[in-house]
C-alpha cells in the first residue's frame, strides 16, 4: 500500500503551540501526531509513504531522518510555497515509487477507528474515493444513489458548486468529507490543467463529471480533527478507545 501524509498545513488553530513546532509535530500522549498516523498506515499495510512539509519544514525532515518507522518515507518539500492539498499532491507523484497502485491520502491531524484495508480495497477502479459521514457540519459533498460526487454545498450560505446543469440538492446525499481519500495516480492527468497551487477537495468538485470519484461510509466511523487546543485533550481520551 502506497500512502501519502497531509503535514504541510500552518496550524494556525494550534497556536501558540505551533508557533515554534510543526503541526505534525504536536505530542497527543507523548507522541507525535506524525508517528501516531505513520504507525497506523504501517500496520495496516502501508510499504512506503510521502510526507509534504512547509511549517518548520527542517523539523520535520530531521524527526523522520531519526526514527524508523518500518518503511521509507520521502519527504515532499514544499518550503518554498505551501501549494494547498491538490498542489500537494501532484508535487508527491513522481516521489513514489512507479506502478498503478493506488495512494491512500491521510490528513496528520485526523484520528479515527477508519478500516482503512476496507477503505482501499473497495477503491477498484475509481478515479479517487472519499471517506465521508453522516456528521453535522455546514460543508457537505453531494453524493447521488451510486454514491458519486456531484458537487458541493455550504448549508448555511446555501451555496453551491457543481459541474452539473440542474442538479436537484432534494436528490442528493450530503456528507461530511472525513480527510481521507484514496486516488489512483493516472489522477495526476487531469491535474496537469491546474496551477502550481490547488485544493484537492475544489478539484474533485470540478471534475466529478468526468472521473469517477465515489464516496465510502463506514456506518460505525468514528473520527476527531485534531486542529484546536480543546482537542489535544480530547485526543488523547480518543486514543485509548480506538
Amino acid at each position: 500500500m502506497r500512502t501519502m501524509i497531509f503535514a504541510a498545513g500552518l496550524g494556525t488553530r494550534l497556536r501558540p503551540l505551533t508557533d515554534t513546532l510543526p503541526k505534525a509535530l504536536i505530542p497527543v500522549s507523548g507522541r507525535p501526531l506524525l508517528a501516531i498516523t505513520a504507525e497506523r498506515l504501517r500496520a495496516v499495510g502501508a510499504t512506503e509513504a510521502v510526507v509534504n512539509v512547509h511549517h518548520f519544514a527542517d523539523q520535520i525532515k530531521d524527526y523522520v531522518r531519526n526514527n524508523d518507522f518500518g518503511m521509507p518515507i520521502t519527504i515532499s518539500d514544499e518550503s518554498e510555497g505551501l501549494l494547498d492539498t491538490g498542489g500537494g499532491l501532484r508535487k508527491a507523484l513522481p516521489l513514489f515509487s512507479a506502478n498503478e497502485e493506488p495512494i491512500l491520502i491521510h490528513n496528520v491531524d485526523i484520528l479515527s477507528n477508519a478500516d482503512l484495508v476496507a477503505f482501499v480495497e473497495q477503491h477498484g477502479a475509481a478515479d479517487a474515493t472519499l471517506m465521508v459521514s453522516e456528521r453535522e457540519t455546514q460543508r457537505y459533498l453531494l453524493f447521488n444513489d451510486e454514491m458519486r460526487l456531484m458537487g458541493w454545498t455550504n448549508v448555511a450560505t446555501g451555496e453551491v458548486r457543481t459541474p452539473y446543469e440542474h442538479l436537484d440538492l432534494s436528490q442528493c446525499r450530503k456528507l461530511a468529507f472525513a480527510g481521507i481519500h484514496c486516488v489512483s495516480p493516472s489522477i495526476g492527468a487531469t491535474m496537469e490543467a491546474y496551477p502550481e497551487k490547488f485544493s484537492i477537495t475544489n478539484f474533485y468538485i470540478e471534475n466529478c463529471h468526468r472521473l469517477v470519484i465515489r464516496g465510502y461510509i463506514q456506518p460505525d466511523l468514528r473520527l476527531l480533527d485534531v486542529g484546536k487546543q480543546d482537542t489535544l485533550a480530547a485526543a488523547e481520551m480518543f486514543l485509548k478507545t480506538i
